[in-house]
């Protein structure tokens, strides 16, 4: 009987005992659902609303941990339901964040013509429409800039239709607005940014300048190549066969107008001297037969016949030795001296000097062989070859600057023949500028830049020629920002060599890193040796 109501009594105690559990387990139940169903702004029991929307809060408690305007109230969640301390990769390979239920990734994706941030939409893991959400976003650059960003909803993602332009060192602000809540995320990028301290920066002999408004003259660089003045250049001919008797010059020497180069025996000079000879006695003695038929015309002794006969054979005589003398002119002959009929000298036609040679001691030549070359390089000319759309800035008498390529010389000159036709090959018309060279240093063959100067204008934004860098396959300047400098890639328009213009990329005023930039093209290339985003 006693253990009957031992056991009665222990029966009724685990009675007791599960009674109280239940009764404990639908008490926290309901407080729960309480609490979950208890409207935006209401209190939960510890001071401040519920997060069930992003409103309520400035705008932190929705940010990633990268955000930086600070809540004080953050400190009163024991919980961090609204932040990631670190956002991870993403299935496409974006950032991601997640808030509750809701995750969102975000990609700086290369698109056509530019950087495009593109967004992936999830919950609970699982992807949501892009449609599912009303989306935006705001990048704000080092200096303080903003670009408000709208989107293109997709079938799977949504793209924004702005290009974001590099740099890529900014913070972006995503704000995604869903049926029942709003989002808020923040996260920042850092490409193209090489940190460097003050004293670094002193260090390293970089000087600061501000991007600033200049007058550039417009200058039109072409490439080109000194060549031999033509007009100022003669190719020396025999024009008579023989055998070279003696060479009085050798390459390199200057010569006078006149001076004897070379020494020819020449047949062919031999028998037009002959032929003056002959022409010249001939025409000796028609004179005197002349004289004489005139005299016994005149007393009436000989027929007037006789005497119009003789002055027809002095008259020929006459034409006779001038034809030997005109050809003995136009084959560069003297009348020679008695026992030299057959000597042909060579003679330099101007001052210059002897470029080519191509005779020897007892070497026969024709009578159209180039057997010396003498040019006047007082004058040479620059050659250049113009692309057919920089043509019309080529004019005759346009001034342009001539500067060699392999060593530190200049000269100026004008424009004096633009060519009428375009080159198959070249593409291109051939230009000339009559250059002075008194002394020399201008010596064919040489290559030269040649700047044709143009009209001057104002530009409103120009910086030092030092500054501009390549990167990859772009310009840039490092403007300079908090904590060291950006690699702001910028678009390069005329130059006068003091001075670069700037028609996009940077405004006017901006500081950026002048002489020893290169430094911090070698520090940037250092950090990341290629470009992702």
């Amino acid at each position: 009987m006693k253990r009957t109501q031992m056991k009665s009594s222990d029966g009724r105690r685990q009675l007791f005992a599960v009674i109280a559990i239940v009764l404990v387990g639908m008490l926290l139940g309901t407080y729960i659902l309480v609490r979950k169903s208890a409207p935006a702004g209401e209190d939960d029991g510890h001071g401040h609303g519920t997060h069930a929307e992003a409103k309520s809060h400035s705008d932190g408690e929705h940010h990633d941990k990268k955000a930086t305007d600070k809540h004080d109230h953050d400190k009163a969640h024991g919980d961090e339901e609204h932040h990631d301390k670190t956002p991870s990769k993403g299935t496409h390979g974006g950032q991601l964040f997640t808030d509750g239920k809701f995750s969102l990734e975000a990609l700086l994706a290369e698109q056509s013509g530019g950087a495009k941030l593109q967004i992936w939409l999830m919950e609970n893991g699982a992807a949501l429409a892009p449609s599912s959400a009303k989306l935006s976003a705001t990048v704000t650059r080092p200096n303080g800039d903003k670009q408000e960003l709208t989107f293109d909803v997709g079938k799977d993602s949504a793209v924004s239709r702005e290009i974001v332009a590099e740099p890529h060192a900014f913070d972006i602000s995503i704000a995604a607005t869903t049926a029942t809540e709003p989002f808020l995320f923040v996260f920042s990028k850092e490409e193209g940014k090489v940190e460097l301290t003050d004293a670094q920066v002193q260090s390293a002999a970089i000087t600061l300048d501000a991007a600033s408004p200049s007058r550039i003259k417009s200058v039109l660089q072409l490439p080109g190549e000194i060549k031999l003045n033509e007009d100022r250049t003669a190719h020396v001919v025999p024009r008579l066969a023989g055998v070279v008797d003696s060479v009085r010059v050798s390459i390199g020497q200057t010569v006078r107008k006149g001076e004897v180069l070379a020494v020819i025996a020449s047949v062919g000079a031999s028998e037009q001297r002959s032929e003056l000879q002959t022409a010249q006695r001939r025409l000796a003695l028609a004179k005197v037969t002349y004289e004489r038929e005139k005299s016994l015309w005149e007393q009436r002794i000989s027929a007037q016949q006789d005497f119009l006969q003789a002055g027809q054979q002095m008259h020929e005589a006459e034409v006779a030795v001038a034809n030997a003398q005109q050809k003995l002119g136009a084959l560069g002959l003297g009348a020679g001296a008695s026992g030299s009929l057959n000597r042909l000298e060579l003679k330099a036609p101007f001052d210059g000097i002897v470029i080519e040679k191509h005779l020897s001691l007892g070497e026969a030549v024709k009578e159209d062989a180039a057997v010396l070359t003498i040019s006047d390089l007082s004058q040479v000319w620059a050659e250049i070859n113009v692309p057919a759309k920089d043509l019309p800035a080529v004019r005759v008498g346009e001034r342009v600057n001539i500067r060699a390529t392999a060593f530190d010389a200049s000269a100026s000159g004008t424009v004096a023949y633009v060519g009428a036709l375009i080159g198959e090959q070249t593409r291109g018309a051939k230009a000339r500028v009559t250059l002075a060279n008194p002394k020399g240093a201008w010596r064919p063959g040489l290559f030269v830049n040649v700047e044709v100067l143009s009209e001057e204008r104002d530009s409103p934004v120009t910086v030092s020629p030092d500054a501009i860098q390549s990167v990859g396959d772009k310009s840039v300047v490092f403007l300079k920002i908090p904590g060291g400098f950006l690699a702001q890639p910028v678009t390069v328009g005329r130059s006068d060599g003091k001075r670069v213009e700037i028609t996009e990329g940077l405004k006017p005023g901006a500081r950026y890193a002048a002489a020893g930039s290169f430094v911090l093209k070698s520090e940037m290339g250092k950090s990341s040796a290629e470009h992702t985003h």
